[in-house]
């Protein structure tokens, strides 16, 4: 049974009627509910008398070191078997982690802690790896995104890497590891025996130089299904050192995140490589890398290629045009893989639109989901989706937000939804204007066809 519950202000009357649920519910989530310390010596008690408990999720709650505390006492109770724990932005600073090797050492069958977005700094994160390298913990997943860290951190986190070898995710996004740190980090992975799935290193400093390292981790870790390195500076040269690791015959990579990476069409030739050869690879984000078409041609060859299995392109801000629509029209058409493709923030225009809809009125198209927000699409780009959508068997969402876009292209995509056959189940359309007219007809569309969420 599950209790899970967001974004509610909870009276003294509410909260009476949940502690009878907190202390039976095998998975209690109380997110963003206005929980303060106050109300966590309430929640102590109510853990210490539940054997079922398996997952406590009360993020952003201002619980605060005191009110954390208290939870955490109430989850070393002998009756409490606790297997996944989020304390994301609790408000835990460096002075509340005194408790922590304490706390890690009782809670042997805790395997999922997210302490995201709490200010530990450096001194609090040595006190947490302090408790994982207790033999009673046996933690799997961590989640440190935003925990105010710097390369001071990296050394006591490779040690718990090596010594333990049941580890399989980490995330320390979005700290300040930079170039020292990630080498220190990536040499733990590196001599640690643990089969890692999954490694988030975004907006943490990596650069080119870390590169070979980064190789190395990956080459050494048949196991590791998604790595995201988003918003570092790679550059063309990190991603020649990359690929190689990639395209070993161990490598069983599903997810790569290279999102804003300074990658051009020169890293793209050797991101195809990887496309061609490796099946495994489901998910690559190369948005707001300057691409270009020159880019997108090669990643379209790369996906027209029997070799490539890949399910998910994002290629966002990429300054694209409608020069290199017809590339990825054969792709809608021809490939039987591809279900997302989010191509959003490119000046793509009517011209580009109206290619993409030419690959989607194909019999074998396959694309679940289209990102076309903020493109320069107009009412006549609708138009010419909406004819698309008559005949296309396999698009459930559409997104076109941030287009000029007004009453005569909502008019024509409204008629292409009212038929039976269009199978479209969410159009998404933030930041477009109509009338209170077209507003009535959208709400009666919605009305009349249950199956089709409108979003703006």
């Amino acid at each position: 049974m599950s209790l899970d519950i967001h974004c509610e202000q909870l009276s003294d009357a509410r909260w009476t009627e949940l502690l009878p649920l907190i202390q039976q519910y095998q998975v209690v989530r109380l997110d963003d509910c206005g929980l303060t310390e106050g109300r966590c010596q309430d929640i102590s008690s109510a853990l210490r008398v539940n054997p079922s408990l398996t997952e406590l999720s009360l993020r952003t709650n201002e619980l605060g070191d005191a009110g954390v505390h208290l939870v955490l006492q109430g989850l070393q109770s002998p009756v409490c078997k606790i297997q996944k724990l989020s304390l994301q932005n609790c408000c835990l600073t460096e002075a509340g982690c005194g408790v922590l090797p304490g706390v890690l050492r009782s809670l042997s069958t805790l395997r999922e802690l997210h302490l995201n977005d709490n200010p530990l700094g450096d001194a609090g994160l040595r006190l947490l790896c302090e408790g994982l390298l207790d033999p009673q913990c046996h933690l799997e997943k961590l989640q440190l995104e935003y925990c105010n860290l710097t390369a001071a951190s990296c050394e006591p986190l490779a040690t718990v890497l090596r010594a333990k070898p049941d580890f399989k995710e980490l995330t320390v996004s979005n700290n300040d590891l930079q170039e020292a740190g990630i080498q220190t980090l990536c040499q733990g992975l590196k001599d640690s025996a643990c089969q890692l799935e999954m490694l988030k290193l975004e907006n943490c400093g990596v650069t080119a130089a870390n590169c070979k390292a980064l190789s190395a981790v990956v080459a050494s870790k048949a196991s590791l299904q998604e790595l995201d390195l988003g918003c570092n500076k790679l550059g063309d040269e990190g991603i020649a050192e990359l690929c190689p690791a990639l395209l070993r015959a161990s490598s069983r990579l599903r997810t790569l995140w290279l999102w804003e990476c300074d990658i051009t069409a020169e890293g793209c030739k050797d991101l195809c490589r990887v496309l061609k050869a490796k099946q495994s690879l489901k998910e690559l984000s190369l948005a707001e890398n300057q691409l270009g078409d020159e880019g997108a041609r090669l990643l379209c060859e790369s996906l027209l290629e029997p070799g490539c299995q890949l399910e998910s392109l994002w290629v966002k801000t990429c300054g694209l045009t409608a020069a290199c629509c017809p590339y990825f029209r054969s792709v809608l058409a021809q490939n039987k893989s591809l279900l997302e493709l989010q191509i959003s923030s490119n000046q793509l225009g009517d011209a580009g639109v109206q290619e993409l809809c030419q690959g989607l009125s194909q019999p074998g198209a396959v694309l679940r989901v289209l990102w076309l927000g903020e493109c320069n699409v107009t009412d006549s780009g609708c138009d010419t989706l909406a004819t698309a959508l008559l005949v296309n068997r396999s698009l459930r969402e559409l997104d076109l937000s941030n287009n000029c876009v007004g009453d005569p292209g909502i008019q024509r995509l409204v008629e292409s939804l009212r038929q039976p056959g269009c199978v479209l189940e969410q159009l998404v359309l933030y930041d477009i204007y109509w009338t209170e007219e077209m507003e009535e007809q959208l709400r009666t569309l919605e009305e009349h066809k249950p199956s089709l969420r409108v979003i703006s």
